[in-house]
């Protein structure tokens, strides 16, 4: 793993997209072929059941059989399974099953059924927290309506029971916050289209997307971001960026699996109530993604 400390959400993790085949079955075994190649093109770990895993729409059974599959590709270091769920007991389960199935962390939304209050969101990572693992916030206030403000992270890892936080608010200037009041929680980059922002304002990782397409170009403008290789990262940065921007959009994982059927890999269909891209996005998106590769980019 990258990082002297060995930290498992150190580096990039690429929150998975699920292979579904055409009866909307999850296909286990691609899905393990797809967790080994991201790390054998230079990734540093895995996310499944994330949000771009679809796990909202898993069976119980399938959700398990995900993290049990990443594990057994890539081995329980580099698999930061989501835990997310409406309660926390819940939540603390998954956590629980990821930890014996080999995990080194987990990560978790606030309470998420709901627009949780601060006493609320304390209690629920308080309780995830037992199950053992070191938990990463993940602060999505765009789709949770929770927005874990840098001083309430600084209250929960002083707490002990968070060590690190994917940010999604898009809003860069918390970086610095949150290393003022909590300098010892990780700073993880959250969403693709603020990685060269977040990585030169001391991010040690990042919940990737788009590297589930292009692994190989993506891990280079990550690896030249953190190491302040501007010149590279700029240019990198500046010609991936219409393909990364989706990653912020709703249809963000429609628009990775079609980016994956460009490349050659599989994308393939999402389950409902995600519908297929409208046409004149997915032409968006696979001339992004085809005006990526022409440039250079690629596997």
């Amino acid at each position: 793993m990258t990082g002297t400390d060995h930290r498992p959400w150190h580096g990039v993790l690429v929150a998975t997209a699920l292979p579904l085949d055409d009866d909307l079955a999850v296909d286990h075994a691609r899905y393990a072929e797809h967790c080994a190649w991201l790390v054998e093109n230079g990734c540093d770990g895995v996310v499944p059941n994330g949000s771009l895993g679809e796990y909202q729409v898993l069976t119980p059974e399938e959700r398990a059989k995900v993290v049990e599959t990443a594990v057994a590709a890539v081995g329980g270091d580099r698999v930061m399974p989501g835990v997310a769920a409406y309660g926390s007991a819940e939540a603390r389960r998954w956590a629980e099953q990821a930890r014996d199935a080999g995990c080194a962390s987990v990560m978790l939304l606030p309470p998420n059924a709901y627009r949780a209050d601060e006493r609320s969101v304390r209690a629920h990572y308080a309780e995830v927290a037992k199950a053992g693992l070191p938990v990463v916030a993940y602060n999505n206030p765009i789709d949770t309506k929770v927005d874990l403000v840098p001083e309430l992270l600084a209250e929960l890892h002083a707490e002990g029971h968070v060590q690190a936080v994917k940010e999604f608010s898009g809003d860069v200037r918390r970086a610095y916050r949150i290393a003022e009041l909590a300098p010892e929680l990780d700073l993880l980059i959250g969403a693709d289209d603020v990685l060269l922002e977040l990585a030169l304002a001391g991010a040690k990782g990042w919940v990737a997307g788009f590297p589930n397409a292009l692994p190989q170009e993506t891990v280079r403008l990550y690896r030249a971001a953190v190491a302040g290789d501007l010149a590279v990262a700029k240019e990198l940065y500046a010609r991936l960026h219409p393909l990364l921007r989706w990653d912020s959009q709703v249809e963000f994982v429609q628009a990775i699996k079609s980016s994956m059927d460009v490349v050659g890999r599989y994308g393939g269909p999402v389950r409902p109530p995600r519908v297929p891209l409208a046409p004149a996005q997915e032409a968006a998106v696979r001339a992004a993604t085809r005006q990526a590769l022409a440039a250079g980019t690629g596997r």
